[in-house]
């Protein structure tokens, strides 16, 4: 079974999934997170590839990735530095990032080295449902990587309910229309759109992202859906701390206050 499955059966709710930028604050800090992270008991670890035009980011992110880029990271160099990634982590492992970055790789190249690496998923911002479906799906399900897409509070219900029928592994449920960014609170507005979510009954698990950052917009998230994911502020905090062992410790005392 797929790890990100596995996860989901074993641990249906309160899940907590943190994205990185690999290749940030240092190139070669990708497995040292990935380590930490996991000892400290995260759930599922998103990869970001660092991309040049990255559409749906904020600055916190859009920063770290071009620092990564002049750190020298390419999708080819993380690969290498994950080559023995399942020596040291156990936890489901998605790679996040363009479709430009990831086709000029090779889509079928892409998953088959994800495979032989021990990588689960990828979530692909960029890459339309419909396109996925016709060219994408058979490459992906070939080498059983799991496709994550995305919803936003202006997806259709009869979207969702394809995204639903076509993917295996979990839904991403983005907060907001907005880029990624921590926020305080989740209004009334996003609470509804949370709740109509979780009214569908949909078969996949559903994590919420974009803007948590705190107990409050944790709980929220938590509440809605089987988990969060966290991003910006834990990058922010990378990059305040300087120390990945403190950007960890002040992320997890976060979200307990």
């Amino acid at each position: 079974m797929n790890r990100i499955n596995q996860l989901f059966k074993n641990k249906p709710k309160n899940i907590l999934s943190i994205y990185f930028t690999a290749g940030y604050p240092n190139l070669d800090s990708t497995v040292e997170i990935i380590k930490k992270l996991e000892s400290n008991g995260i759930d599922l670890i998103e990869i970001g590839i660092p991309f040049s035009d990255p559409m749906a980011d904020g600055p916190t992110i859009q920063a770290s990735g071009t620092q990564a880029l002049k750190n020298g990271m390419t999708l080819k160099i993380l690969f290498e530095q994950l080559e023995n990634i399942r020596k040291e982590a156990n936890l489901p492992l998605i790679m996040m990032g363009y479709l430009n970055s990831i086709m000029q790789y090779g889509f079928g190249n892409f998953c088959k080295k994800c495979k032989e690496i021990g990588l689960d998923g990828a979530i692909i911002p960029d890459l339309p449902f419909d396109d996925y479906i016709k060219e994408y799906k058979p490459i992906a399900d070939q080498y059983d990587i799991k496709i994550i897409m995305l919803i936003t509070p202006e997806t259709s219900e009869e979207r969702i309910r394809l995204i639903d029928e076509h993917t295996d592994g979990f839904i991403y449920m983005v907060s907001s229309a907005s880029t990624t960014g921590a926020q305080k609170s989740f209004d009334e507005k996003k609470q509804e759109y949370f709740q109509k979510i979780n009214a569908m009954n949909l078969k996949n698990p559903r994590l919420i992202g974009f803007g948590i950052s705190n107990k409050e917009t944790l709980d929220a998230a938590q509440k809605n859906s089987n988990g969060a994911i966290i991003g910006s502020k834990f990058i922010s905090l990378l990059e305040d701390t300087n120390s990945i062992d403190k950007a960890i410790q002040k992320l997890i005392n976060g979200l307990k206050e």
